[in-house]
């Protein structure tokens, strides 16, 4: 799950992080009203999406006026913003956030992710603040600098020290950085962040340290913990049928191809889609019904990827352990006279009372095209997806 900047900001600010002052916005009348509460002689008008290179989008605009504010606004407000991150089809804007002018004297970078090879949060750094890290760590790998945090003892002050003198932090803006860090780290571990980015993290021209953006994503599996977060969630900002999917329990990501994929467990849910694209063809969709899908389950899973306009072909692909192949024929048939399947269903399926299942299939009545291995399903859903 995502959240918008000036929520992260908000987050930080509890664990001691620096943040500018600033008020989240949803008309052009609130950002005027917002930076006359400000006051200053400069605000910055940022558009409010999950996504990040705003900026170059043309959705971080400095404003030198209330006028210039007001202005700004209304041009950004209700604009389709597109960034690398957001597609060629964007993302519309609306919220934004004013936020008061900082002296930048300094752009850095700083942020926490789950490192899975070495089983821990691996805090990494950079004195190349304000661009896309992915870029610093291809291009100058040398300038990311990383710590992998110990769970038992935490981030401790030597590491803090450590990495904000590699990325130019003076002596003197050390104690600073320190509870930066140290703060990040501690949101980071309370909230079962997935991901906390500072990006940039500035110094100003008299040594402060500050967050001048925040990024935060957390692990929706730990989200039943954290009622407080999960009220910040924007479905404006996420995908309908991803959305509706997670209504039933369903784990659903829509792509850009037009074979669905309907597949009990994640990683085999990976590898049909692997296997589709081996063949030739373009996944519509990761959709994973888990091993306890019902009847009702599957309907709507079908629902939900024909609803993508895109479709031509569905691929079922089930492994019956804890799932029973009957089970799955059962919902397969029920949801496809349900929703009047108009698409080619190419089915795949091994396990438990596999023979069963397979029978229920053939004697259904459907045009069902029935498939033994993924190597043919794949072949089979990849031609009738080609209309062959």
């Amino acid at each position: 799950m995502k959240i918008h900047e000036y929520q992260g900001k908000e987050i930080l600010k509890k664990y001691g992080v620096a943040v500018p002052r600033g008020i989240p916005c949803f008309s052009v009348d609130e950002a005027v009203k917002a930076a006359e509460t400000l006051g200053g002689p400069v605000w910055v008008v940022k558009a409010q999406i999950h996504a990040g290179g705003r900026g170059k989008g043309g959705g971080v605009k400095l404003a030198r006026s209330v006028d210039e504010v007001r202005k700004l606004s209304g041009e950004i407000l209700g604009m389709q913003l597109v960034t690398h991150q957001t597609g060629p089809e964007g993302q519309k804007v609306r919220r934004l956030l004013i936020e008061e002018g900082a002296d930048i004297k300094k752009e850095l970078y700083v942020g926490l992710v789950v490192d899975r090879v070495t089983q821990r949060v691996a805090l990494m750094a950079s004195s190349e603040g304000g661009m896309d890290i992915e870029e610093v760590a291809e291009r100058t790998p040398e300038l990311l600098h990383k710590v992998f945090i110990d769970p038992a003892n935490g981030l401790t002050d030597a590491e803090c020290d450590g990495i904000a003198t590699r990325i130019g932090i003076p002596a003197g803006s050390l104690p600073q950085a320190r509870t930066v860090l140290h703060g990040l780290y501690k949101a980071f571990w309370d909230t079962d962040a997935s991901l906390a980015e500072i990006n940039p993290l500035i110094l100003t021209g008299d040594g402060k340290v500050v967050a001048l953006d925040a990024k935060l994503n957390f692990d929706a599996n730990a989200l039943f913990r954290h009622p407080e977060i999960v009220e910040l969630r924007d479905l404006d900002e996420e995908d309908p049928a991803e959305i509706e999917a997670s209504k039933f329990d369903l784990a659903y990501i829509q792509l850009d191809g037009n074979i669905g994929c309907l597949v009990n467990g994640a990683g085999l849910a990976m590898a049909t889609m692997d296997t589709i694209k081996l063949f030739g063809g373009e996944p519509a969709n990761f959709l994973d019904v888990g091993g306890g899908a019902t009847t009702e389950k599957v309907t709507e899973a079908f629902k939900i990827m024909l609803r993508n306009p895109n479709l031509k072909a569905i691929l079922v692909n089930i492994f019956g352990g804890i799932m029973r192949c009957d089970v799955i024929a059962e919902g397969v048939i029920a949801a496809s006279k349900a929703v009047g399947l108009k698409v080619p269903l190419v089915v795949r399926m091994k396990g438990t009372n596999e023979q069963q299942g397979k029978k229920m299939l053939a004697e259904s009545g459907l045009p069902i095209i029935a498939a033994d291995t993924m190597a043919e399903a794949a072949q089979k859903v990849v031609a009738a997806a080609a209309g062959k």
